[in-house]
């Protein structure tokens, strides 16, 4: 039996977005949601075009989300799914909204600006009965996967030590710091109390947690502005420890010329040790203690069911960024279809990232001191 798609809106993501063509993408990539309604700019009219030409009937390309929401309550074709990717200082406004008319989220990182935003937004997901995503798609990689079902197998044993970084050079020319597209990513206005830790630093915490199945308990930070005119940290190294006494080094930059992406994970367990590189996704390094290095590629066999649930593609064939993207909106439609998918994350993770973004700036401006890194809703 055929199943109907599930309609889908999205907020910002407009004409030039970085964000934007992903989640179309991605939400399309499987025929599991229609682009049904947009409000896409912050400019209302090249809004409303963009999404026309995307295909978005007039009546719901709409001019802000305001309007997208007042239209949308009504109808009896609702979007079933909203995507929020706008400026971070504009997502718990929308998020809250949304879920408080009965529309499932999907918010894109970080939720919120603040921790009490962010227990806000989880109250109001479990009051709806709405779900709330957080777009952490790199924990969408079928390898990422893998590994966390390895984690959970105990094929490496107790965690030890896990190590991850996402560190880039692209924003390192300082005389480009006045290009709009960079400048944001530093105003506090715009990003919050966290420049670099909070654009990227928490998809490499989110992801040590989702692998290592344990949660972010204490941290110690250094920040720093290594171009002076900006006023949040481009560069951060994060010494942290989790609930279940796994040891954590997070090192996060946009100043590191010659990287390119620079998302890696390594964890390293009692019996043996995997890797995770985004820049090769579908291999998973693994190395047994006292044992040879393996290659585990993404379409052989032997794989974990998520692995071989969300890969679409033959061994030897690159699955990248988009379809990551992909696999959240393949578990978003489960789950709003009422199958629970575990490896889709939500506003507790929302909640728990932006907790610790405080924590490494309250630590940093305390000479590194260690902070508790949990919101107090999870202490």
């Amino acid at each position: 039996m055929t199943m109907a798609k599930l309609r889908w809106g999205m907020i910002g993501g407009g004409e030039g977005s970085q964000i934007g063509p992903a989640h179309r993408l991605g939400a399309q990539a499987d025929g599991l949601f229609e682009f049904a309604a947009g409000a896409l700019d912050h400019r209302p009219e090249a809004g409303r075009e963009y999404a026309q030409r995307l295909g978005v009937a007039a009546d719901r390309a709409y001019g802000n989300w305001q309007e997208m929401l007042a239209s949308e309550k009504d109808r009896d074709d609702r979007i079933d799914l909203v995507t929020i990717a706008t400026p971070n200082s504009t997502h718990f406004e929308i998020a809250k909204a949304y879920l408080e008319a009965g529309f499932n989220v999907l918010c894109e990182k970080p939720m919120t600006m603040t921790v009490e935003e962010g227990e806000e937004i989880v109250r109001v997901a479990e009051a709806s009965g709405k779900i709330c995503a957080v777009n952490y798609c790199y924990s969408a990689y079928p390898m990422v996967r893998q590994a966390r079902a390895m984690v959970r197998a105990g094929d490496i044993g107790k965690v030890r030590l896990v190590v991850t970084n996402f560190s880039h050079g692209h924003h390192g020319d300082a005389t480009d710091a006045d290009n709009p597209r960079v400048r944001w990513r530093y105003d506090p206005a715009m990003a919050g109390v966290s420049g670099q830790f909070a654009d990227c630093g928490i998809h490499a915490l989110h992801m040590a947690s989702f692998i290592c199945d344990d949660e972010v308990k204490t941290l110690s930070a250094d920040l720093a502005s290594t171009i002076a005119s900006r006023e949040l940290e481009d560069d951060a190294m994060i010494n942290f420890r989790m609930e279940g006494g796994t040891v954590g080094r997070l090192w996060t930059s946009s100043v590191a010329i010659g990287r390119q992406h620079g998302f890696d994970i390594q964890v390293f367990g009692e019996t043996g040790g995997l890797r995770w590189a985004s820049e090769q996704p579908n291999q998973l390094i693994y190395t047994p203690v006292g044992g040879r290095t393996q290659i585990i590629e993404k379409g052989e066999g032997g794989l974990h069911d998520e692995v071989q649930r969300l890969s679409r593609v033959a061994i030897a064939h690159p699955e990248g960024f988009p379809l990551a993207v992909a696999n959240i909106y393949c578990d978003l439609a489960d789950a709003i279809r009422g199958e629970s998918r575990d490896g889709l994350p939500g506003a507790a993770d929302g909640v728990r990232s932006i907790a610790a973004v405080h924590a490494a700036v309250a630590s940093g401006k305390a000479d590194g001191a260690w902070q508790d890194a949990r919101p107090p809703m999870f202490r």
